[in-house]
Formats: structure tokens, C-alpha cells, sequence
């Protein structure tokens, strides 16, 4: 028989690649949609909408235990890949309180839906870097102490903990990802990278004049989403569930990345870049760097594609995105 993989978030950046992946391997995906997003495939599907007649979508929403729970009793899946979450730090700042209820209780009703329901299931959850915040060692590893520095950061660490909560209070096989910051052509436009990727493209194309940025100093370890989501896989392939960092050992600021991918596009970007004090986040998080010996040791897993290739394949993405927008018809 087919393994039943459950995923949340299955319409974002990292569902998305993990679907493809996950059918390649031969599982049946399930995953959990709100209903608006049923109702306007096109937006809020996009990423999926290639491989909607070979996945089963439910509307569920992580702020209902019911859904939820029914959601997973209708699935009773192999493997639950807990993704789905306000993922963006900034905006965790303008409305902490929805970030905190949606991540927290939303990643406390998936462990209890899948521990009532699916007791033999495997459990991911999509841990952050940005739990270790303020961090206390450089480069972060499983063992360095968590110092988060925004609503998010804090609802990461408390999912975090209430997977190793379940782990060992109900010997439910879960796993923490701690994945550092993974990005994409499939990134959603308001995070750095694809704002930067975005930009570019529309200068290149002369349908924009400037960008506006933060804080270019801040640096983070930038790896593929589409390295990561294999990792997430090899964890619970393992006879006993871990927890693990997923990074590229790598770190770059974001005026690195914007140098990188203006010069890629062969425009200065000292003629297009405006720094927007009111970008900057009340509490920074300055340097992230991850040691994924573990994960390379114990999974066999690295990551495939360099900082370089990744601002690449971005910028020619957005690009190529763009001229097909702009073709007259």
C-alpha cells in the first residue's frame, strides 16, 4: 500500500516542494487548504496548481481544533508534515497576537489530532532559525540555547518544545526541523529575497526605479527550499525520531544577496537601493549560521544548491515571470 503523507501548508513555499517530492516517491499527499483558497485556485494555489488532480486538498484552517481533528481522522496518515504557520517576522510584529494563536495552538491541535487519531504517524515540525535570535554561539547547532527576538521566534520555540513534549510524554515519533532561512522562485513576494529578486527584474525590465530595504547588514545562512524539503523526508525515515539543523553552513548579508543579484542582472545597485528606516524590525536578529553536521551525519543529507546558484535562479525567474506578463496580447 501507498504511505499517506498529511501536510499543512501544503500551498507554500516548502508544502509545495514537498508535495512534488513526496509523489515522486509514490505517497498518496494530503493536505489542508482554507476554503477561500479553494474558491480562488488561481491566486492562492499557485504554487500547486500543477499538481491539483494528483493531490486531495481539505478546507481546514490551523485556529479549528475541529477541522483539524476530522481532518486527520478522515486522512490517518503515515507521516504528518506540520508546515502551515504566519511565517513572515515582520509582519509577527503588527499582529503578534495572531501569530502566536495561529502558530502555537495551531501546532499544539495537529500533535493532539494526529496523537488521538494517527498514533503510529510521524510527525515533522518546521522549526526555525530564528528561535535562536539573539544567538549565544556562532555557528547554532541542536544544542545552542534559544534567544528568539520576535512574536515568531517565541511561537517556533514553543512548537518546538511541545513536539519534544509529545515525543516524550505519548512516544509519538516527532521531529524538529530547525531549518534555517530556505528561499525560492516560489517565495512569497514580502520576505527579503524575493522583494530584492522582484526589484531587480522590474529595473532590468524599466517597470521600476528603485528598492526599498532595512537593515542590509543583518546575515543569514540562505539555502534552497527545494534542498530542504528532502531533508524534512529523511527524518522520519529514521528508526528513532530527532531533532535536527538544516542550514548550508554559509552566511550572507542581505547587502551580499542584493549585490549578487543586481550585478547578476548587470545593474548597480548603488543607483536603485533606498534604505527605509521604517523597514527595520523593532529587535534584530543580526548574524544566523547553522552546523547541519548532524543532519549530514545521521540523514546524509547537504544542501545541493550555493547561495550563488540560488540568487540565480531567482532573479531569472521573476525575470522570465515578468516578460511573459508584460508580452502583449
Amino acid at each position: 500500500m501507498k504511505k499517506r503523507a498529511f501536510i499543512t501548508g501544503i500551498d507554500g513555499q516548502d508544502g509545495s516542494y514537498l508535495a512534488e517530492f513526496l509523489l515522486k516517491k509514490g505517497y498518496e499527499v494530503y493536505g489542508i487548504v482554507r476554503r477561500i483558497a479553494l474558491e480562488d485556485i488561481d491566486h492562492h494555489l499557485w504554487r500547486i496548481k500543477h499538481i491539483l488532480n494528483k493531490i486531495t486538498l481539505y478546507p481546514a484552517s490551523l485556529e479549528s481544533y475541529a477541522s483539524i481533528f476530522n481532518t486527520v481522522g478522515k486522512v490517518r496518515p503515515d507521516e504528518c508534515y506540520h508546515l502551515g504557520a504566519q511565517s513572515f517576522v515582520s509582519y509577527s510584529f503588527e499582529d503578534e497576537f495572531s501569530t502566536l494563536n495561529a502558530n502555537i495552538n495551531g501546532t499544539h491541535f495537529v500533535l493532539s489530532a494526529v496523537k488521538e487519531n494517527a498514533p503510529k504517524c510521524k510527525f515533522y515540525f518546521a522549526a526555525s532559525s530564528e528561535m535562536f535570535g539573539k544567538v549565544k554561539e556562532t555557528p547554532q547547532n541542536e544544542d545552542t540555547p534559544f534567544h528568539p527576538r520576535s512574536p515568531y521566534g517565541v511561537s517556533k520555540v514553543a512548537g518546538f518544545y511541545m513536539t519534544q513534549n509529545y515525543r516524550e510524554a505519548y512516544n509519538l515519533f516527532a521531529c524538529n526541523g530547525v531549518c534555517f532561512n530556505h528561499e525560492s522562485p516560489r517565495r512569497g513576494f514580502e520576505f527579503v529575497t524575493r522583494k530584492i529578486t522582484n526589484a531587480v527584474a522590474k529595473i532590468k525590465l524599466k517597470l521600476d526605479k528603485e528598492l526599498r530595504l532595512g537593515n542590509m547588514d543583518a546575515k543569514r545562512d540562505w539555502g534552497f527550499a527545494g534542498d530542504y524539503v528532502k531533508a524534512m523526508w529523511l527524518m522520519l525515515q529514521q528508526d528513532v525520531p530527532d531533532d535536527y539543523v538544516v542550514a548550508t553552513g554559509e552566511t550572507h548579508s542581505v547587502r551580499e544577496f542584493v549585490e549578487r543579484a543586481f550585478d547578476y542582472a548587470g545593474l548597480d545597485w548603488k543607483k536603485y537601493v533606498v534604505i527605509d528606516k521604517k523597514l527595520y524590525r523593532p529587535a534584530e536578529v543580526n548574524l544566523l549560521l547553522g552546523d547541519f553536521s548532524k543532519a549530514k551525519n545521521k540523514l546524509g543529507w547537504k544542501p545541493g544548491v550555493k547561495f550563488e546558484g540560488l540568487v540565480k535562479m531567482m532573479v531569472d525567474s521573476d525575470i522570465q515571470r515578468l516578460k511573459k506578463l508584460c508580452r502583449p496580447l
